[in-house]
């Protein structure tokens, strides 16, 4: 069994789906918590009235908004110790949490995630970012995490509450080495966010987290495990999509003449 920690701000256009899919999942059963965290819309209600299909669902309210402080919440009253940390904005595939489940199931510490899938943008501009994207060494590694990961008992001891970071997926995923994350066949549905402006915004923001957690847990960086990009292969990516390359290079510089904070800022 395990507990799906789902935090939500302002979620109500993506929340049933996310959970819909969710409780569709095939030979198993267990626990979704939904945090719905300083929320302006309908996303408490629209969770309680999605079928659960036996699962267990649980809805908390907050007033506060911040997603570390909604997935404390989460793991306050998680009944399971194995534990799925999913987006609202997320669909996973039918057989995704039986195989999380199923790797999970050993005394060693390990961290999971399934193999994610973009779909298909609505702007060019997101088409074009996201295929460049996808080949950099990062999408590379095992068990990228982003949008969903997941920890066993043993792995859930390494870090106590989760502190106010910026990129809460990426402190987690390097408290483990690259043998002990583990990528399942299985897949997810991680909307990328559309347009230029909100590209660019996004990407400052997943810029500065990854500063602001070198900067606090530097130790932690020695777990990231993907290879450099190099002149050469950048150079090979480029001559294999030059749009995607220039979208991407512009986002970059984009995101370089400006820097400051933005508050929060969703991943579509």
């Amino acid at each position: 069994m395990l507990s799906v920690l789902i935090p939500a701000s302002n979620e109500e256009r993506y929340i049933g789906p996310c959970l819909a899919a969710l409780f569709a999942s095939v030979g198993l059963r267990g626990q979704a918590i939904v945090i719905a965290n300083g929320c302006r819309d309908h996303t408490a209600d629209v969770a309680r009235g999605v079928n659960t299909n036996g699962w267990d669902l649980v809805v908390l309210e907050r007033a506060e908004g911040g997603k570390p402080a909604a997935l404390n919440a989460g793991d306050a009253v998680a009944a399971h110790r194995t534990r799925v940390y999913l987006d609202a904005d997320v669909i996973v595939s039918s057989g995704l949490m039986a195989a999380l489940a199923q790797v999970l199931a050993t005394e060693a510490p390990r961290y999971a995630s399934g193999t994610p899938h973009i779909p298909r943008a609505q702007s060019a501009v997101t088409r074009a970012y996201a295929r460049f994207w996808q080949r950099l060494p990062f999408n590379r590694t095992t068990a990228p995490g982003y949008g969903l990961f997941a920890v066993n008992a043993a792995a859930r001891a390494r870090w106590g509450a989760f502190p106010t970071l910026i990129s809460d997926d990426t402190f987690v995923r390097l408290h483990f080495t690259p043998k002990e994350r583990v990528q399942v066949a299985d897949t997810y549905d991680w909307p990328m966010i559309e347009g230029f402006a909100a590209l660019t915004r996004v990407r400052r923001r997943q810029d500065e987290g990854v500063r602001e957690l070198a900067a606090r847990h530097p130790a932690l960086m020695a777990n990231e495990g993907k290879s450099p990009l190099g002149a050469g292969a950048l150079a090979s990516l480029a001559l294999r999509d030059p749009m995607g390359f220039a979208t991407y290079a512009a986002v970059s510089l984009a995101v370089r003449a400006k820097r400051g904070g933005d508050g929060f800022t969703r991943g579509r």
